[in-house]
């Protein structure tokens, strides 16, 4: 999964329909466990763009975007926030959520 600014997240959303933007901190115990679910999900999804970021660097998308906790997934459709997943249940799970509505 490829590190992403804010402004290489925000160009993705406008020229896709579906993403994801998965956010985590490095010393989160459980951000190393979902980090894990996301590699597998990205490699089983490959037509939606994902790309993750350390929250520490970019805490800006953290206020103007109300997220609440680590580990944090994004989802936006057509330019808008679709959903913010902070319970990574599982690898299916996750990938539900991508292909609702999709």
């Amino acid at each position: 999964m490829e590190e992403w600014s804010r402004e290489q997240w925000e160009t993705t959303m406008k020229v896709s329909s579906l993403t994801a933007f998965y956010l985590y901190t490095p010393l989160c115990g459980t951000c190393a466990v979902a980090s894990k679910m996301m590699d597998v999900v990205e490699h089983v999804v490959s037509d939606i763009p994902i790309g993750k970021a350390n929250l520490n660097y970019i805490q800006d998308v953290a206020f103007d975007f109300e997220v609440e906790s680590v580990p944090c997934l994004i989802i936006s459709e057509n330019g808008k926030i679709r959903d913010k997943i902070y319970a990574f249940q599982s690898v299916p799970y996750l990938f539900e959520k991508l292909r609702k509505n999709n």
